[in-house]
């Protein structure tokens, strides 16, 4: 009588060392060419490269079209740190860089609480009443373009008939008295009030992101902080905030770059850069300075500036964060 023979396994392959060699295939080097290649040469040729040229232009003293470039070193950077009218835009650079981060960032994430954990401490967790029609309505105003809400407030801050003078003469009317505040014309108020347009505009859209950032977090995280005892407010801020510290970074250094550019919002409310410069950006006086004065080499000096200034920002931003998490 014959008995059966089992199969034998096939015998198993040893694992590949660290140090063997990939083999080489040409569905491998496809893969790589489309997929790392392609993006690679498109972020060289539309970002690299126009960096490096702009960086070649400021040590120029390049006018346009009329003649060939003269290189002239650094004198565009040294003449550029002694222009006043520079030095006083990148004052308002930076400080729409402190403000409008801060202000923005607080009230989106103030109002995401709101919705999303501001309703009733008892029974399931959830927002105020109308939430969702709350959410709609706030993020309206990034829906239009920043010209149009640049005219808008334009109109708005008008000395003559604007909707700000009038509400705050209605109770001034009563008692005989009139006000008319050109608050896009002083000094004193003229940033404050394109600050509050930008606010108005932008904080909308970063509520729903951190909306949609919180309703990632389990509902046990919080659940358990409420039964140790903790309120509204430290929940958000125990709580909720450090989970969500990746979400606000990106909102600050997508904000940050936003504030050192500011070209439509100063264009559209204050053409000329405000009475005595007071609003004057680096972006409007970097159009001015090659389209008007035709002086191209000095404004590739300043879009270098801005340009590393910047980077400098994000790398701040995103390291600091970092860090953060990893002391954690």
């Amino acid at each position: 009588m014959m008995t059966a023979v089992p199969p034998t396994a096939p015998p198993e392959s040893a694992p590949r060392s660290r140090g063997a060699r990939v083999r080489v295939t040409p569905s491998r080097i496809l893969f790589f060419a489309l997929f790392l290649g392609v993006p690679m040469l498109v972020y060289v040729v539309f970002v690299v490269s126009p960096f490096l040229q702009a960086f070649y232009y400021s040590l120029t003293d390049w006018r346009g079209l009329a003649r060939a470039p003269q290189f002239i070193g650094l004198d565009n950077y040294i003449t550029l740190f002694q222009d006043p009218i520079f030095l006083k835009a990148l004052r308002n650079n930076v400080i729409f860089m402190i403000v409008l981060p801060v202000v923005t960032i607080s009230l989106a994430f103030a109002l995401a609480i709101l919705v999303t954990v501001g309703g009733n401490t008892r029974g399931a967790i959830r927002g105020i009443r109308g939430a969702t029609i709350f959410r709609v309505v706030s993020f309206f105003p990034y829906v239009i373009p920043a010209v149009v809400v640049g005219i808008l407030f334009a109109f708005i801050y008008s000395p003559n008939g604007g909707l700000l003078n009038g509400l705050l003469n209605l109770p001034l009317n009563l008692v005989g008295l009139d006000i008319s505040i050109a608050w896009l014309g002083d000094r004193r108020f003229a940033l404050l009030a394109i600050v509050a347009a930008v606010v108005w505009s932008l904080v909308g859209f970063y509520m729903v992101l951190f909306v949609a950032a919180i309703k990632s977090i389990p509902s046990e995280v919080i659940e358990a902080a409420r039964i140790d005892g903790a309120g509204r407010f430290r929940i958000s801020i125990a709580v909720i905030l450090p989970m969500i510290r990746e979400n606000v970074s990106t909102a600050a250094v997508y904000m940050g770059i936003m504030a050192l550019d500011m070209f439509v919002y100063i264009s559209v409310m204050t053409p000329s850069g405000g009475i005595g410069k007071s609003t004057e950006v680096v972006s409007r006086y970097l159009y001015q300075t090659a389209f008007s004065d035709s002086r191209f080499g000095m404004a590739s000096a300043m879009g270098v500036v801005m340009a590393l200034i910047t980077m400098l920002m994000a790398v701040l931003v995103l390291f600091g964060t970092r860090q953060k998490e990893d002391a954690r």
